[in-house]
């Protein structure tokens, strides 16, 4: 019951994000979208040595995951980030800002300092296409266009602690962690020159520092492994997030 209460709990702050960027940025009209699953498929077929090594690494700490250390908390953060498209010279993009929120987990193997870093969060990500330097598009009456996408996010990384330094662990303890992050789009603004993709894959690598046994710090990088939108006019013009990201978690 508690987890059905914050699962419900975290979609209506999901909502609610969305009606307040929808109201903030210019009564922005947020188009819903239905709930794809391409980016898993697109991670079965594109990426199947990534999940390769995450089975085996599973499968080394084999013996000790009934001894696990699962625990779980709130995480906040906030995005810088950029759309790369296939091809320069046709519009430019100002990167923008967005934030995040949700539910982190951590599911560590004792004694190797390997784990699962894991979550479900919101996220909004958003920059500025400046359609209207180019004539393609000012005669078609588009300007510069404000994007934003609203994601779900599901991170799947691989995470590395180091703890071994004598009791001082628990105050400061350093990590990295990489992986595979999902994104499911839940809705995006109104942009009728491009077409959303509904969901995307990415590859995020990560660095951070784990304070009081409580707080954890990180900072990450997440390459688009697959496109997230593309112009409606253009044959295969598509474009991939390259996102930065800093976050903070409580762990309870």
């Amino acid at each position: 019951m508690l987890y059905i209460n914050l699962l419900r709990y975290f979609l209506q702050y999901c909502k609610g994000m969305i009606n307040l960027c929808q109201f903030k940025y210019f009564n922005e009209k947020v188009v819903p979208l239905r709930v794809s699953l391409k980016p898993f498929t697109l991670l079965l077929n594109m990426n199947k040595k990534i999940i390769t090594f995450i089975i085996a690494i599973v499968s080394i700490c084999g013996a000790s995951v009934a001894n696990a250390q699962f625990r779980w908390g709130a995480s906040l953060g906030i995005n810088f980030n950029d759309f790369k498209f296939k091809q320069d010279g046709i519009l430019t993009v100002d990167k923008g800002f967005g934030e995040s929120a949700g539910v982190h987990g951590e599911m560590m193997f004792p004694g190797i300092g390997f784990g699962l870093d894991l979550g479900l969060r919101y996220e909004q990500l958003g920059a500025t296409f400046n359609l209207g330097d180019f004539e393609m598009w000012e005669s078609q009456g588009y300007g510069n266009e404000r994007i934003y996408i609203h994601n779900i996010q599901i991170p799947f990384h691989l995470k590395f602690k180091y703890t071994r330094f004598q009791g001082f662990e628990d105050y400061l303890a350093p990590f990295v962690y990489g992986g595979p992050t999902f994104n499911i789009q839940v809705g995006h603004g109104k942009c009728d020159a491009m077409k959303f993709s509904g969901g995307d894959l990415g590859l995020t690598a990560g660095v951070g520092a784990e304070i009081f046994k409580r707080w954890q710090v990180s900072a990450s990088y997440t390459w688009g492994m697959t496109y997230a939108l593309k112009a409606k006019v253009l044959t295969d013009y598509s474009a991939k997030n390259r996102t930065w990201d800093v976050r903070v978690s409580y762990f309870f």
